[in-house]
């Protein structure tokens, strides 16, 4: 006869054997995996069926051929720009956006709800959007940047429009996603703000301090929490940045631009690099990216975390 301990052990088991199950298939074996892949060379012809047959063992060759990529290293600087254009604008709008509508105003509840609504969107339905808005036929910024005198052979909407711009084109994506994360921020900042106690308003009112004292010594550093959850997401949302970029470039990375005696794409972010490498075949070297990416990650995440957490 097994004991209690034992027949609860087992019911234990049971209910975690499907969790488990999962996570081996489709979380572990693909991580170890692509760990195996990132240390080989295989080419558009290897066999999935065969995939060991094919592959040709070549230790940390991928890594060292990443790292003394130029094109490494451009994306790498463009996903770092990405970060700085989105990542602090984002939390400022999503911030000031809170303020606002925490107070008591008209149609509150519809504002937050059309701040938000644009999370709901698929990215690909945003992008195609924001491909209609920048279009330099009939977009509606670009047509109102050609009334405005921005047109003509030195303007910005000559011939490719501002997404065919190389110098445009990213901060034309960034301030897309900006827009578009807006929302989501907001909601958090707002919980955040109405945990905040009121009594701790009011004495700041009664010792005479403004909107701004109280905006920099009260709201700020009680939801610190929340800017340091936005900045670690973003910072990944950036580094993974993909769809955006798909999107809105047409799947081409964006326009070409010279840089010394290297013509790049002026949206080549890490996440589409990586999508590149593997869209051409190069599955290895697209691992081994992966892992580089997840590196960086970890690293800015660590750094993020110990400057916002070092004044407590």
């Amino acid at each position: 006869m097994l004991s209690k301990r034992v027949k609860e052990n087992f019911i234990s088991y049971g209910f975690l054997a499907p969790f488990l199950t999962v996570f081996l298939v489709f979380l572990a074996y693909p991580v170890i995996y692509s760990i195996w892949l990132s240390l080989h060379k295989t080419t558009i012809y290897t066999s999935w069926y065969t995939p060991f047959d094919s592959m040709k063992y070549i230790g940390m060759g991928h890594y060292i051929s990443i790292l003394t990529d130029v094109e490494f290293w451009w994306s790498i600087c463009l996903t770092f720009c990405y970060g700085f254009m989105t990542i602090p604008t984002g939390i400022m709008l999503s911030l000031l956006l809170a303020i606002f509508l925490n107070n008591q105003i008209k149609f509150k509840s519809f504002f937050r709800s059309a701040y938000f609504l644009p999370n709901v969107l698929d990215l690909l339905v945003i992008g195609i959007i924001w491909i209609l808005i920048f279009s330099p036929q009939y977009g509606l910024l670009e047509v109102a940047l050609r009334n405005l005198g921005f047109g003509g052979e030195n303007g910005i909407v000559f011939k490719n429009g501002i997404l065919g711009n190389p110098y445009l084109c990213l901060p034309a994506i960034a301030l897309a996603m900006v827009l578009k994360g807006a929302g989501f921020g907001m909601i958090l900042f707002i919980t955040a703000i109405q945990n905040i106690p009121q009594s701790v308003y009011e004495a700041a009112d009664i010792d005479g301090a403004n909107w701004w004292h109280k905006l920099r010594y009260i709201t700020i550093p009680l939801v610190k929490p929340i800017i340091l959850f936005m900045v670690i997401t973003g910072t990944i949302a950036c580094l993974t940045a993909f769809t955006e970029i798909y999107a809105m470039t047409t799947n081409t990375g964006g326009p070409t631009i010279q840089v010394f005696d290297h013509t790049l794409k002026s949206a080549n972010l890490a996440g589409y690099h990586l999508y590149w490498n593997f869209s051409e075949g190069y599955y290895g070297k697209a691992a081994a990216f992966s892992f580089v990416l997840l590196g960086i990650a970890l690293l800015i995440s660590l750094i993020n975390m110990k400057l916002l957490k070092s004044d407590k």
